[in-house]
C-alpha cells in the first residue's frame, strides 16, 4: 500500500509538473525572442528620423553610431537624384529580402547566418524607400532561457520529491497501524490473549483498532466465563459428593465399604483438580443472569435436603424467616447452589454433631440470609473471601464463598463473615430485592468501608 501511494503520487505530480513547466518554458523562450526583436525595432526607429531628413553618408554614419552598435546596423539607400544605390554598415540580409521590404512597405524579419535581420522600410523625402537593417544574434534570442528552464526544472524536481516524501509519510501513517492490526490478529489467533493494538492512524484504522481491542477483550471474557463456569459447575458436584462421603462413612467395615469410601475420595480429588485447573483462568467476567426466585422457598427446599444428613450426623438445626416470600433477582438454580456451598462448608469443616441454623431476614430493599454454626469458626475471613486461596489439603478449593459473594454482588448486595451467636462462624449474605436498582461498584465499596469502620 505504501509503495502504491508513492507511485500514484509520483505519476500525478510528474504529469502536473510537465503540464505546467513545458508551456511555461516555451513562453519564456518566446518572451526572450520578442525582447530581442523589440530591441532591434527600437534601434531601427532611432535611425529612421534621420533618413527622412538627409541621406548624407557622413551624417548617417554618426546617427548609426549613436543609435547602437555600428557593426549590427546597416542602412540601404536607394537610387536618388542620379546617385547610385549605396549602403552604410555591414550588410547581412539578401538583396531579395531588401527588395521585398521596399515593395511591400512593411517591416519584416529574415534569417541570416548567425541569427536574424530586422528590416525596417523608411520613406525618404524624394519618395524612395530606404531600408534599415538591424542584426539580431542567435544567442540574444535565447538570452536567459537556459537559466529559466533550469529554475523550472529545479522547481519541478522539488515538487516531485516533496510530493513523494509526503506520500511516503502518509503511506507510513496508514501502513504501520494496518501492520500492527494484522500482527495483533495473528498473535491473537496464536493464543496470545493479552495482545492489544494502539488506536492510532487514520480514523478508519482507529475504528478498526478499537473494534479489534473490543473483540479481544470479549474473547478473554468469554474464555474466562467458560472456565469459571466449569469451575462453578464442578464445585456444585461437591454437594452430592459430601452426601456420598457421609453415607459411605456410615457403611461400617468391610471390603465393599472401603472400596466405596476410596472411590468417593478419588472422585473428590478429581473434582478438586478440575476446579483448581479451571480457576487458573482468572476472575470471572460474565454477569450472572438476573432470573428472579423466592429465596424463602429455595431455603425451605434445600433445608429439607440437608436436614436428613443433619439427623444422620446428630446435628441440631434451625431455620427461620421462611414463612413469607422474599423475591430476589437471582436464578433459582444459582441460589440453590450457593446455599449448598454454604451448608456443605458446615458439614465439611465442622465436627459431627455441630449445630447450625439458617435465617432469612426481610428488609425494605434487601433480603439477608444468615448461615450460622457452632463450629470452631474461620481464623482468617479475608483469606476465605479471596477466590482461589484454598489449598485443597483440607478439602477446600477456595471457590465456595467466592461463588456466593459474586452472586450477591450481582444483585447489588454483598457477603460478610462474622461470629455467630452459636459461637462459630456466621456467613451473612445480602441480596438486593427484585426490582431495586443494583448498587454500582463504587457504591458497594463505600458501603463496605463504612461497615468496616463501624465494626471497629
Amino acid at each position: 500500500m505504501r509503495w502504491a501511494l508513492v507511485k500514484v503520487c509520483l505519476a500525478v505530480t510528474t504529469m502536473v509538473v510537465v503540464a505546467f513547466a513545458v508551456p511555461l518554458g516555451l513562453v519564456v523562450k518566446e518572451m526572450a525572442r520578442d525582447r530581442a526583436f523589440a530591441g532591434a525595432e527600437r534601434q531601427a526607429a532611432a535611425v529612421a528620423p534621420a533618413l527622412s531628413i538627409t541621406t548624407d553618408r557622413d551624417q548617417l554614419e554618426r546617427v548609426v553610431a549613436s543609435a547602437g552598435s555600428a557593426s549590427r546596423i546597416a542602412v540601404h539607400l536607394p537610387e536618388t537624384d542620379g546617385r547610385p544605390a549605396s549602403r552604410i554598415g555591414r550588410m547581412r540580409a539578401a538583396d531579395a529580402d531588401i527588395a521585398a521590404v521596399r515593395r511591400v512597405g512593411r517591416a519584416s524579419t529574415a534569417e541570416v547566418p548567425g541569427g536574424y535581420a530586422f528590416l525596417q522600410p523608411v520613406a525618404l523625402g524624394s519618395g524612395a524607400i530606404a531600408v534599415v537593417e538591424v542584426h539580431i544574434p542567435e544567442d540574444e534570442t535565447t538570452n536567459g532561457v537556459g537559466t529559466a528552464w533550469a529554475v523550472l526544472a529545479g522547481v519541478g524536481a522539488a515538487l516531485v520529491v516533496g510530493s513523494v516524501a509526503v506520500a511516503d509519510r502518509l503511506g507510513v501513517r496508514m501502513v504501520q497501524p494496518a501492520r500492527r492490526l494484522a500482527q495483533g490478529a495473528q498473535e491473537l489467533g496464536e493464543g496470545k490473549l493479552g495482545v492489544r493494538v494502539a488506536e492510532e492512524g487514520p480514523p478508519e484504522l482507529r475504528r478498526a483498532s478499537v473494534a479489534f481491542n473490543s473483540m479481544a477483550d470479549r474473547v478473554v471474557q468469554l474464555l474466562a466465563a467458560e472456565r469459571e463456569l466449569a469451575a462453578d459447575l464442578s464445585h456444585r458436584l461437591r454437594t452430592p459428593l459430601t452426601v456420598l462421603r457421609l453415607n459411605a462413612a456410615s457403611l461400617g467395615d468391610g471390603a465393599a465399604a472401603e472400596q466405596t469410601r476410596a472411590a468417593v475420595a478419588q472422585l473428590e480429588r478429581e473434582v478438586d483438580t478440575v476446579i483448581r485447573t479451571a480457576r487458573e483462568a482468572g476472575p470471572r467476567t460474565a454477569e450472572v443472569p438476573r432470573a428472579g426466585c423466592d429465596a424463602a422457598e429455595v431455603v425451605r427446599e434445600r433445608m429439607t435436603f440437608w436436614s436428613a444428613l443433619a439427623e444422620d450426623e446428630g446435628r441440631t438445626w434451625r431455620v427461620a424467616g421462611v414463612d413469607r416470600p422474599a423475591r430476589i433477582p437471582v436464578a433459582r438454580a444459582d441460589l440453590g447452589a450457593a446455599l449448598d456451598a454454604l451448608l456443605g462448608n458446615v458439614f465439611r469443616h465442622t465436627p459431627l454433631g455441630t449445630a447450625f441454623a439458617v435465617d432469612v431476614h426481610h428488609g425494605e430493599d434487601a433480603v439477608i440470609v444468615l448461615v450460622s454454626d457452632a463450629g470452631p469458626g474461620i481464623p482468617d475471613p479475608e483469606a476465605a473471601m479471596a477466590r482461589g486461596r484454598g489449598s485443597g489439603t483440607d478439602g477446600s478449593t477456595g471457590l465456595g464463598l467466592d461463588i456466593v459473594r459474586r452472586l450477591a454482588e450481582s444483585t447489588g448486595g454483598d457477603l460478610a463473615i462474622g461470629r455467630s451467636v452459636l459461637g462459630g462462624t456466621e456467613i451473612r449474605v445480602r441480596f438486593q430485592r427484585e426490582g431495586r436498582r443494583p448498587a454500582r461498584r463504587g457504591e458497594r465499596s463505600t458501603v463496605r468501608r463504612r461497615r468496616r469502620v463501624g465494626a471497629r
